[in-house]
């Protein structure tokens, strides 16, 4: 269950990880060895910084997918999960709409999803919250986490955002971004 206390929510938006151009459909592309190793990494750290989700929306598309099975084990614990066609191709309003009409007993919901509608999403829904997570070695890292997402949401990214009203009152400029982090920013951190 959801480490987030309180009356406050959490919604977590996770960018799928990196994919692999083998040719096909788009729907079916696989992830990418960089996305095999970045996915579990990033599902350590929400369970390491305590953002446990309650409820996953996932895109239906391979490489979310997958981002999502390698993530949920490095989340060592199973989370139910939804996977929904209209987080394939549906823009950020369509995103927002979701996530209004998960069941209000939730705290904490993770949706896997892509590029654009994740970071306009985030965009849309952010006001600047505290730097909660820096990188280091990173000039960039410096930077307050709003202004580090508005500049680049690369693949398996991760946005916090947490609000107190209930998931159906959700709003543009409604939420803080407490954290912002990157697979590199991880790596940035492993090294010595």
């Amino acid at each position: 269950m959801s480490m987030s206390g309180g009356g406050g929510r959490k919604l977590v938006l996770l960018r799928h990880a990196k994919s692999a151009w083998p040719g096909g459909p788009d729907h079916e592309r696989p992830l990418a060895h960089r996305g095999r190793r970045n996915a579990p990494a990033m599902g350590r750290w929400l369970r390491t910084a305590g953002h446990l989700p309650d409820q996953v929306l996932c895109s239906t598309a391979r490489r979310a997918r997958e981002t999502w099975q390698l993530a949920e084990a490095g989340l060592a614990c199973t989370v139910p999960v939804s996977f929904d066609d209209r987080l394939y191709e549906g823009p950020a309003t369509v995103l927002l709409d979701m996530i209004r009409h998960v069941s209000p007993a939730l705290r904490t919901v993770l949706l896997v999803g892509h590029d654009p509608a994740v970071p306009e999403l985030a965009l849309m829904l952010a006001t600047a919250g505290p730097p909660a997570y820096a990188g280091a070695g990173d000039d960039t890292a410096s930077a307050a986490p709003l202004d580090r997402m508005r500049a680049k949401f690369p693949t398996a990214a991760v946005a916090v955002l947490e609000f107190r009203q209930r998931w159906d009152q959700l709003a543009p400029g409604s939420s803080r971004l407490t954290c912002f982090v990157t697979p590199r920013d991880l790596e940035a951190q492993e090294e010595p």
